[in-house]
């Protein structure tokens, strides 16, 4: 109904532009039928909303603004997940040398390793330094053949020469000897002197022959013999003497009876410490 009232008056108006227009358009027709002209019809309701129109064209890209200020600082995000594993990277750069570690304590002692193959010759090498000149060996012997029945005295001298101070001497007496004391008993001592002193380094070379009384003439060979230290280099007269006992008077002494005696001297080096 509605409806039907909102088209009535846009008929009714339709109708009478259609006769006015059938006549001519001649409004005298319109005054010989003397009608009057109607009221206006109040205007009609807005129609339904059109459809939409289609999307224009983009416009062309304005120019570029310019940079805005910064903003404030955002809070941070919730953190993200476990990412996929990287790819390897390539080796970096050497590192320096660390500082020398402490000594470690020594292993256990290793197995006996095989022997190796025999190496190749060596070269000859270059000609060595010219050694220390090696001592020499210097000695010397003293021999004479008589009787000697001296009981105190010097029975013979050798002379030597002593190349070094810091060596010591070795001395010996071979030859016969004998001490006879008919009726009690005696002792006679033979020793050693060098120029004209016994010997102190470290004590004096000697040797003595005891009897009780008999008449026994005991001519034996003897040896006596030592060694002397603390005697300077040079020349050294050595001599080789009788006297008597400690304790005990002079005996009746005999040297070198019906055979060689001789005295042997050589220089020695330093005894060991």
């Amino acid at each position: 109904m509605k409806l039907l009232r909102v088209l009535s008056p846009i008929v009714v108006s339709l109708l009478l532009s259609a006769f006015a227009e059938d006549k001519g358009g001649n409004t005298d027709n319109m005054s010989r039928c003397g009608g009057v002209p109607g009221v206006p019809g109040s205007p009609g309701s807005s129609g339904s909303p059109g459809r939409d129109g289609r999307d224009g064209r983009d416009g062309a890209i304005g120019a570029k603004g310019q940079h805005g200020e910064k903003g404030e600082r955002g809070f941070p995000g919730p953190p993200g997940g476990v990412g996929s594993k990287g790819s390897i990277g390539s080796n970096g750069e050497k590192g320096r040398s660390g500082d020398k570690g402490l000594g470690g304590k020594m292993g256990p002692r290793g197995p006996k390793g095989e022997m190796g193959q025999r190496g190749m010759k060596g070269d000859v090498g270059g000609k060595g330094d010219k050694g220390e000149q090696t001592q020499q060996f210097n000695w010397k012997q003293c021999v004479w053949k008589r009787d000697d029945d001296r009981d105190t005295g010097v029975i013979q001298e050798c002379q030597f020469k002593k190349h070094h101070g810091h060596t010591a001497i070795h001395v010996a007496y071979a030859g016969n000897l004998r001490v006879h004391c008919p009726g009690s008993h005696c002792c006679s001592r033979w020793f050693f002197t060098f120029n004209g002193t016994e010997c102190t380094g470290p004590m004096a070379i000697d040797g003595v022959v005891y009897r009780e009384g008999s008449n026994d003439q005991p001519l034996r060979h003897r040896q006596i013999e030592g060694y002397c230290e603390n005697i300077a280099a040079g020349q050294i007269r050595i001599g080789f003497n009788i006297g008597k006992c400690s304790g005990y008077s002079v005996g009746n002494g005999y040297s070198g009876w019906n055979s060689v005696s001789r005295i042997m001297v050589a220089e020695m080096p330093p005894a060991q410490s």
